[in-house]
């Protein structure tokens, strides 16, 4: 029900525009009560984006199963839960993209959702470098940086209708992470090799993330 609900919201989203699809049309449409439509969704936000509630929990159980792998390594890995969420319906992926540049709601919406994954990758990095200090610090500048490089990659690809190879962006912008943040850069060995740049960004102690996540996104070509 929960997919037939969405379906049936996203077509007339497409058809009508979002502002103008009322939770009346879409129970219509579906075939049901008003109840069944609030029963699996807040509101109309959340039934353009019906699958990232089952991708966080996918990442909370895998971050919860990773043992002693080394964390840096660890959230990445997370992080390409949700390109595989994406990559696995391109056309709706894209479409959803689109929508979600044209209405200002879903936009705000979306990054709330962005602000979710970021928490959770957060909270598994406190976990391996403690929860006060420059180890919170460390933990909430490493999410920020996880999430703005997946989703620069991620976004190369939405913006290009989807052609192309999606994980291959996205890694490139994860190995970036790694070079600075990963094992062998805390151990001071030197950064492996990259057909691009290499982008090193320090920001201040207390510095506001929001600021911290603009200069990764700006340092890696976010648009």
């Amino acid at each position: 029900m929960r997919e037939v609900l969405a379906e049936a919201a996203f077509a007339l989203f497409l058809e009508r525009g979002f502002e103008q699809t009322t939770v009346d049309d879409i129970v219509a449409r579906a075939g049901v009560g008003r109840r069944s439509f609030f029963r699996y969704f807040p509101s109309k936000e959340d039934a353009v984006f019906p699958d990232h509630e089952r991708c966080l929990a996918d990442m909370t159980a895998f971050l919860a199963t990773v043992g002693d792998v080394d964390p840096v390594d660890a959230v990445c890995d997370a992080a390409r839960l949700v390109l595989r969420m994406y990559s696995a319906n391109p056309e709706f992926s894209v479409q959803r993209y689109r929508l979600t540049r044209e209405v200002p709601g879903l936009r705000t919406y979306e990054l709330s959702v962005v602000r979710r994954y970021e928490q959770t990758l957060a909270g598994h990095l406190r976990g391996r470098y403690g929860e006060s200090g420059d180890g919170a610090l460390r933990a909430e500048v490493i999410a920020a940086s996880v999430v703005a490089a997946h989703n620069n990659g991620l976004r190369t690809w939405l913006r290009s209708g989807g052609e192309g190879d999606a994980e291959a962006a996205v890694d490139h912008a994860l190995g970036l992470v790694r070079q600075v943040w990963g094992s062998a850069a805390a151990a001071g060995a030197p950064m492996p090799s990259s057909e691009g740049d290499v982008v090193v960004m320090v920001a201040a102690k207390g510095a506001p993330m929001w600021r911290v996540v603009q200069q990764v996104e700006a340092a890696i070509g976010q648009e």
